[in-house]
């Protein structure tokens, strides 16, 4: 404790510069999601990307010294977000098969679909970040679809389980495109009702 014009001060706590640093790495990658989510690819360079973080261009520039650094970043980012997501969503187990469906269906119609949605489309016309993209989102997939099965208790060893959950996730992919237009919460209401009982039919108790 220090004392000022005679005046006990307490001491000033700092911040060990490794942990302010990851700290502001963290920022950017959030905002990188976020303005991805909001903007577009077009509108999400790394000054706006700095500006939503709070920080410097320089500051940015020093994590990710180019544009296709910090959104690489951006994707193994979103990619671990959404599987942690994933891995949350029934700690201890489901019992609810509609509840699992809605679940799985708003995880796909959420910011960070929004978000990875936009990294798509980057992609496509972005050499650099195909090759990441694919790579991840080829894991992410292969994890979702295991999730899927295990929360709803489905068996596949028999036939057509498989491709029933496949198409239930691809249903829920475009329903995570439609709701980038417009809000489709009344339609996907009813759609998760419905698969529902597709996939308690489909699936059996």
């Amino acid at each position: 404790m220090g004392v000022v014009n005679g005046t006990a001060q307490a001491p000033v706590e700092r911040v060990p510069k490794q942990d302010r640093s990851r700290a502001t790495r963290q920022r950017l990658l959030e905002a990188a999601v976020a303005c991805l989510a909001e903007r577009g690819w077009a509108g999400s360079t790394v000054s706006v990307v700095a500006e939503h973080a709070g920080v410097s261009r320089g500051a940015a520039q020093h994590h990710f010294p180019t544009r296709e650094d910090l959104f690489t970043a951006a994707v193994e980012y979103v990619a671990e977000e959404r599987s942690t997501a994933l891995r949350a969503l029934f700690p201890e187990g489901a019992t609810d098969r509609r509840a699992v469906v809605a679940a799985l269906v708003d995880l796909y119609t959420g910011p960070l679909f929004r978000a990875a949605l936009h990294l798509w489309v980057a992609a496509s016309n972005e050499a650099q970040l195909r090759t990441r993209v694919t790579e991840l989102e080829g894991r992410v997939g292969r994890e979702t679809h295991r999730i899927a099965v295990e929360l709803l208790n489905a068996d596949e060893s028999r036939p057509g389980v498989r491709e029933t959950v496949q198409g239930f996730l691809d249903m829920s992919r475009g329903l995570g495109l439609a709701n980038l237009l417009t809000d489709d919460t009344p339609r996907r209401t009813g759609v998760v009702t419905q698969w529902s009982h597709i996939l308690d039919t489909a699936l059996g108790p």
